[in-house]
């Protein structure tokens, strides 16, 4: 009988073999490239439009959450495809609790084969900042991913969780929290964005003119993405 034990290149072989049949051997990733992200089939942008909290935030930047009280709200042009987002949040440390106002303007590439994929050239990111909607059930949280490449440095991930409320119950958090880590999002960063002692009114609608952002001192702090 014919022993394999005998020949270990035969045997290194095999068992090579096993383990890619296995996948037990993978290519290491490219940590400067984007990864390859599912983004939410069948997706009606026209029901994730409007107003959302922000009730989780991660930024592959930042180790400790420098923002509260942040919302966005999500309007379309569907005669260019581009979709907005307005929003507003305060800094943490800001002992005057000022309201601070932004936006970012994405085009939807594919807009009727798939709408849950934008796109913004942003410097000093290369090409594409890419967002994705990973996931939502419209009327109660959605979640978001962003990714952009920069050349010879790893690439910049962020995450928002968000909800139609000031908050959002622990088993929807534990779902869309679940989705997160096969696109290298450390959990461990993952923190919650809280919604107390907010500079606005619980009646206010979230409409933040470009104007008014670009009129901002805080070009030395930038805007959370």
């Amino acid at each position: 009988m014919f022993n394999y034990f005998t020949h270990p290149v035969l045997l290194i072989i095999i068992i090579l073999l096993i383990n890619v049949a296995s996948g037990g051997w993978k290519r290491d990733e490219d940590k400067s490239k984007c990864p390859k992200v599912k983004e939410i089939k069948n997706f009606d942008i026209s029901q994730f439009l409007g107003s959302w909290y922000i009730v989780q935030y991660y930024a592959s930047s930042e180790e400790a959450l420098a923002y509260k009280c942040m919302r966005a709200e999500l309007s379309l042009s569907e005669d260019t495809a581009e979709i907005t987002m307005n929003f507003t949040y305060n800094f943490i440390d800001d002992p005057i609790n000022e309201k601070i106002v932004g936006n970012i303007t994405w085009k939807i590439p594919n807009y009727h084969e798939s709408p849950a994929h934008w796109i913004h050239a942003e410097f000093p990111y290369e090409g594409i900042y890419n967002t994705y909607v990973l996931d939502t059930d419209y009327k109660f949280w959605g979640l978001l991913l962003h990714c952009a490449e920069q050349n010879k440095t790893p690439r910049y991930l962020s995450s928002f969780i968000m909800s139609r409320k000031k908050s959002l119950g622990p088993n929807f958090v534990s779902y869309l929290r679940e989705k997160l880590p096969r696109y290298d999002i450390n959990m461990e960063y993952m923190f919650p964005m809280e919604q107390k002692n907010c500079k606005m009114s619980d009646g206010d609608s979230l409409m933040v003119l470009p104007v008014i952002a670009a009129k901002k001192a805080y070009a030395a702090r930038k805007h959370p993405r």
